[in-house]
């Protein structure tokens, strides 16, 4: 829609600058973005910063939370009636195992729900996707289950990676994944995808140097992961 964008890098804690948000305030600013738990860093910004800049700011506050339901502290729901100018973001996609349906969900006060309902397509949720959101309403405990085997896994996965001398760092998540920062991402990254083993390179991130984002698997493929670094050492 050839809207002007203002990008503002996080800290080296990867969390909001919000003084720095703050000198980026213009009167042509009508949304600030903001991504918690964050991707690629995977933690979760604090929550102070967030309800510093809602405070400050009189346009509107979208705080993507595609990734809360990893994280084990709760997310801004219980903030929306204390602040019109939020929206909450979250998504079939991750927790929920529904990536193919493509349905995504936004909390926010009636006011701003009204003017979305006035400006969305007639049929933007098509009969297909509702049955699939309503059935999966219907069976919680298949989330749960997942999202405790993903807590699960990540949590050895973490462990198996520090094993490696040439893993530098592996920053705490609140997500599906982890940032792994290597000695050399470059060359851990084609040597997995020789091994038929895909992850994501992120080195080109801003304060993600060397830093691959590895996405929790399953116990098979984790395993597998780990072994093929095992042959590398």
């Amino acid at each position: 829609n050839n809207i002007g964008i203002i990008e503002v890098p996080l800290n080296s804690k990867f969390q909001i600058d919000r003084l720095n948000v703050i000198h980026n305030f213009t009167n042509n600013l009508k949304i600030i973005f903001l991504c918690s738990p964050n991707n690629p860093t995977g933690n979760l910004m604090n929550i102070k910063d967030i309800i510093y800049i809602l405070d400050k700011f009189n346009g509107i506050v979208v705080v993507d939370e595609a990734y809360i339901d990893f994280s084990l502290k709760n997310g801004l729901l219980n903030k929306l009636h204390n602040y019109a100018n939020l929206i909450i973001l979250r998504t079939f996609s991750k927790a929920w195992g529904m990536a193919k349906v493509r349905l995504g969900m936004a909390f926010a006060s009636s006011d701003i729900i009204d003017i979305m309902n006035k400006i969305k397509p007639p049929y933007n949720i098509n009969g297909l996707t509702q049955e699939s959101a309503i059935g999966a309403f219907q069976n919680i405990d298949k989330k749960n289950e997942m999202i405790k085997e993903i807590l699960s896994e990540r949590e050895n996965l973490e462990k198996e990676l520090n094993k490696f001398e040439f893993v530098k760092n592996i920053y705490p998540s609140d997500s599906n994944f982890l940032l792994v920062k290597f000695k050399n991402s470059y060359k851990i990254f084609n040597y997995l995808k020789e091994n038929k083993i895909i992850v994501r390179d992120r080195s080109n991130v801003i304060g993600c140097e060397n830093c691959l984002r590895i996405t929790i698997g399953t116990r098979e493929e984790n395993t597998k992961l780990i072994s093929v670094l095992d042959d590398k050492k």
